[in-house]
């Protein structure tokens, strides 16, 4: 008899033509917060979903013992009548439902009639929303709270299905640092209540505040299960990418040339409240083979002054000037912005980077059609080629340049969002978030690329919510606080209290 609440054995799932998990074994002891590390595409999530069912039994080999009792599950509702909640990194809530609606979907609160009892439903989710710290009404809508609540409530919603064993992917990689530390503490709020999480994340600081154990997965094979006590964040990364990285950022010797880009007096105000100021007045400047930071707080204005300048994509009265090479130009659309040599490689790349449904190749060749036609049509022989030579340049991990991004790993459709826009030719790239979702090895990986590139004589801004990834790979660093720019630094001067200083400074009343 096993102290094991879960064991899966021997688990290999195969799609065509990739091998995603090769021979898994896990064990999770009951009651404990178990963390799962692996670089994107390393078999983490395709593991969970085996182990949900949403693979069902019959599409992989392996066993899955569960509470004593080897399982077989054929979906979803198998797995959740055992106890196992399965909560996904894309959350699957109904927006124009209820809270209260959304908890109960599919396990609905009925009278002795058969119908729906609306009181008892918003009395029993009154309870549970109490259980996991969020002070809501059960009748709100999903689309009127935030994605922090949104994932609180998919976990009320797990809770009132009798969890045993709650599987989290990535739960934190869209919330700002309070949300997830709220997150964080009621995972281990649950653990006292006897419940028992698996919680996959490339935040290995989280993963050191909340997992008594670490199974780190690479290239689908199961590495190592490490015991909190022995937990280092170096120790991870070993085991994540196969060698150990010395440094997190590669070395970078800038060669800065003549100004490329001036902003002058920037301002855009918001779409729909015109007397709301956005982006106050904003002066910038940027240099060939210069790496350019832009810190700020969450609703720093950081996002809207790049969309704002890449074409107007965002903001209403948008005003200020932009000179090129000394010569002032105009970025009144996004065709426009491009034609001038500005790229911005937006922070959700899922939404508005990519589209999930096409494949790699028409991806990279979206935003520059025009190099690819002939006789007024897109030469596919063309495109192709120069799909695949990126595909390679950039190690898009894939087997060939006709699969669906949607089916790529963070980390490579990352790849593949600059891969767009540096086939576009750009002089200045604005990268928002560049490495957001992304893993260890993948983010050295991008950071090498954006070295590259600056290498090659263009002007990179990037927009960071993380400080150290900022004075680790910029040349100098801009502080955003209120849509103003409260101060510059080269970044040998960038201390995080120097920084975070310029990050919280108020605009005079």
């Amino acid at each position: 008899m096993t102290t094991n609440i879960l064991e899966m054995q021997g688990i290999t799932k195969t799609f065509p033509g990739v091998k995603a998990l090769s021979n898994v074994t896990l064990g999770v002891a009951r009651g404990e917060v178990h963390a799962i590390c692996g670089e994107n595409g390393a078999g983490k999530s395709t593991l969970m979903k085996v182990l949900s069912g949403v693979y069902p039994h019959g599409t992989y080999e392996g066993d899955i013992v569960f509470e004593n009792e080897t399982v077989e599950f054929k979906d979803l509702t198998d797995s959740e009548a055992k106890g196992i909640v399965i909560i996904h990194q894309e959350l699957a809530l109904s927006p124009y439902l209820s809270i209260a609606e959304n908890i109960f979907l599919n396990n609905e609160q009925k009278s002795r009639s058969g119908l729906i009892d609306w009181n008892k439903t918003n009395h029993e989710a009154s309870k549970l929303l109490a259980r996991v710290g969020l002070r809501e009404n059960p009748t709100t809508k999903i689309l009127d709270i935030g994605v922090g609540k949104q994932q609180l409530v998919e976990i009320a919603k797990a809770l009132s299905k009798r969890v045993k064993l709650l599987i989290l992917d990535e739960p934190t990689a869209a919330l700002n640092d309070e949300d997830s530390d709220h997150l964080l503490n009621l995972i281990l709020h649950l653990k006292e209540q006897g419940i028992t999480s698996i919680i996959i994340s490339h935040k290995l600081n989280e993963i050191k505040k909340v997992a008594d154990s670490v199974t780190v997965i690479r290239d689908g094979k199961t590495i190592e299960t490490i015991a909190k006590a022995d937990v280092t964040e170096d120790r991870i990364i070993k085991d994540m990418v196969g060698r150990d990285l010395e440094h997190r950022y590669p070395d970078h010797t800038p060669h800065i040339g003549e100004e490329l880009l001036r902003v002058e007096d920037w301002t855009a105000h918001h779409p729909q409240d015109t007397t709301r100021v956005m982006v106050d007045k904003v002066n910038l400047n940027v240099r060939a083979g210069e790496i350019v930071g832009i810190a700020g707080l969450m609703g720093a204005g950081r996002t809207e002054f790049a969309m704002s300048l890449f074409g107007h994509s965002y903001g209403s009265k948008i005003s200020g000037s932009v000179f090129l090479r000394g010569k002032e130009i105009k970025t009144r659309s996004v065709a426009e912005a491009i034609d001038h040599g500005i790229a911005y490689a937006t922070e959700d790349r899922k939404t508005y980077g990519l589209n999930l449904i096409e494949d790699i190749k028409r991806n990279i060749s979206m935003a520059s059609l025009k190099k690819l036609e002939k006789y007024g049509l897109v030469h596919d022989n063309e495109e192709y080629k120069v799909a695949n030579e990126y595909r390679h340049s950039m190690n898009i991990k894939a087997p060939n340049v006709l699969v669906k991004t949607g089916k790529l790993s963070g980390g490579n459709q990352q790849k593949v969002v600059l891969s767009k826009w540096i086939y576009s030719d750009p002089q200045v790239l604005i990268l928002d978030e560049p490495t957001r979702g992304i893993d260890v090895g993948a983010k050295y990986e991008i950071y090498s690329i954006i070295n590259r590139l600056a290498a090659e004589g263009k002007g990179i801004i990037v927009i960071s919510s993380e400080l150290p990834e900022l004075l680790g790979i910029c040349d100098r660093v801009y502080a955003l606080s209120e849509g103003r720019i409260t101060g510059e630094l080269p970044v040998a001067e960038a201390t995080p209290e120097a920084m975070l200083k310029l990050m919280t400074m108020e605009k005079p009343r």
